[in-house]
């Protein structure tokens, strides 16, 4: 048996449907107050990679390729790079590994692969010397700071301690581009001669 509905109680279904899809897009495309635009170093990444595409110059294509993949990856992750200090451990990260397959390298006597890791160090120190961040002296002066009045105060004094009045919310370094290793290098260091 056929039996006809009438418009009127197929419309609501599909005009729910349609409300649904609205605010599914919405949500999907909407730009929150709480994005944040993308560091200053990683657009520079993006121009450079055009600028070395039409230079032809693949040593340079190559490392902006790796870091622009690895940035990508990230920010599909619950932990995306904001910030240019971020991206800057990231070319240290690469610096480093760099420097180490280079000495492999020439301990097996490949210099053609060593020549090409020293290049792309040099790319990657190039990029990590943009980036601005707190001088050595500043840092080491609010450390030293922050230990004296934690020894006036009679508070236990160790690495986290000192890492949390230093740079944790409301710390001397609070919110100053700072690499946090660093940071922490510098109280065990300091901690370790007083």
């Amino acid at each position: 048996m056929i039996t006809i509905t009438s418009s009127v109680a197929l419309a609501k279904p599909i005009r729910w449907i349609e409300t649904c899809l609205r605010q599914c897009l919405r949500r999907r495309h909407s730009t929150s107050p709480t994005d944040q635009p993308a560091p200053p170093l990683l657009l520079k990444f993006k121009s450079d990679v055009k600028v070395a595409m039409k230079a032809k110059d693949t040593n340079r294509l190559n490392v902006l390729r790796g870091i622009l993949a690895e940035t990508i990856n990230a920010s599909k992750t619950s932990t995306p790079f904001k910030t240019d200090i971020q991206l800057l451990s990231l070319l240290k990260k690469h610096a480093a590994a760099s420097k180490s397959a280079a000495q492999e390298f020439g301990v097996a006597r490949r210099d053609d692969l060593k020549i090409k890791e020293e290049a792309q160090i040099a790319v990657l120190e190039e990029y990590a010397s943009q980036v601005k961040i707190v001088g050595k002296d500043e840092v080491t002066e609010a450390i030293a700071k922050v230990i004296e009045e934690m020894r006036a105060e009679g508070v236990a004094i160790n690495t986290g301690s000192v890492l949390k009045a230093v740079v944790g919310a409301g710390g001397a370094l609070d919110g100053k581009p700072i690499e946090k290793a660093e940071v922490a290098g510098f109280v065990k260091g300091m901690l370790l001669r007083k």
